[in-house]
């Protein structure tokens, strides 16, 4: 995937610092659908997909669901984009997989897009590290270190007003681009081309802050009520007061966290799957005896919407917390790792609690294209 250099030479050298060109990255690539399909999955309840366009000088994003008739009359320059396309196509996932040299909490998922000749979203900047994999046809990608950052306005999309390229190449099939955080980038269709996106997670101090907060709330217990057996009388009824702010000060410096309370809020955050995403239970699940059965001869997988994560302790799947007592824990941190194992051989307590995911959706019996 990094032609001649090592993940640990990557992340030390390109991860987070600058960009990577990497031609031939994944020899004989042509991509995992065609445009068809890609515009099939941007129709899906379930798919996040978004349709840019450019006419007469002005840029217009719509969101999906798509119909298919949508697309019967576009403007010359136009981009259907699709997030999360490793939840549908197992070869997305598997693509994915290839990634595994950066911890799957840092994984985002893959995106595809497709364009016409000359289509692209403009020059924008990406919060996030991303790998730009080559598919179908070539796209030109102009990169920049520019720390200039203002924003057309009124633009429906991230777009820079002004942009100088650095760096200029062609990627044809196979061709990968890496891009650290906050690079300016462009990329136009030369012909029809598709573009697969591995994103990664980086989500915001305040939003960490937000949804930390959050899970205290939901964990949290302190006991005891307000009191104030010295009240004293004030000028003004209406006035919140110097005691009363100090008591509530002292009420609040007793909320403490430590690491276990950390590692469980990191499990469940990232493991919690997208609001847009929902699991479907097998319409007639096998008994429990069936089904132990059934994965010691032909395997185990987890659905494609799932996630599954573990820390020392914990093991956190699709949002959900688990302790590894009394459980197969070797089992349970090969199945995260690999997302499929074969055979699937456990104790009863482990395969009681895989019996429930399977009931839950979560997970499936036998190799992940025999669903």
């Amino acid at each position: 995937m990094l032609g001649d250099i090592e993940p640990s030479e990557f992340l030390r050298d390109y991860w987070h610092k600058k960009p990577l060109l990497i031609r031939n990255a994944i020899p004989g690539f042509k991509g995992l659908l065609n445009p068809d399909e890609l515009i099939e999955l941007a129709s899906l309840e379930d798919a996040q997909s978004r349709l840019v366009t450019f006419d007469k000088n002005r840029w217009s994003l719509e969101n999906g669901p798509f119909e298919k008739r949508r697309f019967r009359k576009l403007p010359e320059y136009w981009t259907i984009l699709v997030q999360g396309v490793n939840h549908f196509l197992p070869e997305g996932a598997k693509l994915l997989g290839q990634f595994d040299f950066i911890p799957h909490a840092r994984l985002d998922d893959l995106m595809v897009s497709f364009a016409p000749d000359g289509g692209g979203v403009g020059p924008h900047f990406d919060s996030y590290d991303v790998f730009l994999l080559q598919g179908m046809g070539c796209r030109r990608w102009q990169i920049s270190a520019q720390q200039d950052s203002e924003l057309i306005p009124d633009a429906p999309l991230r777009i820079l007003a002004r942009f100088e390229p650095e760096q200029e190449w062609i990627l044809e099939p196979g061709d990968m681009l890496y891009l650290p955080p906050k690079y300016a980038h462009n990329g136009v269709a030369i012909g029809n081309s598709m573009t697969y996106s591995i994103g990664f997670r980086a989500p915001s101090h305040q939003e960490l802050a937000t949804q930390f907060l959050v899970h205290l709330q939901d964990h949290l217990e302190m006991e005891g009520m307000y009191e104030d057996p010295d009240l004293q009388t004030q000028e003004h009824p209406a006035e919140i007061g110097a005691a009363m702010q100090k008591k509530v000060s002292r009420i609040l410096e007793r909320i403490r966290w430590n690491d276990g309370d950390i590692e469980r809020f990191l499990g469940m955050y990232l493991s919690e799957p997208k609001p847009h995403l929902f699991f479907d239970p097998p319409a007639r699940p096998a008994s429990e005896m069936r089904f132990r059965g059934q994965i010691e001869k032909s395997g185990i997988h987890l659905d494609l919407k799932s996630q599954m994560l573990f820390a020392s302790k914990h093991l956190f799947i699709n949002g959900e917390i688990v302790s590894f007592d009394g459980l197969d824990k070797a089992f349970l941190m090969a199945l995260a790792d690999r997302r499929e194992l074969f055979p699937a051989k456990t104790d009863l307590a482990t395969s009681s609690l895989l019996y429930q995911w399977y009931k839950d959706g979560y997970i499936g019996i036998g190799r992940q294209t025999d669903d």
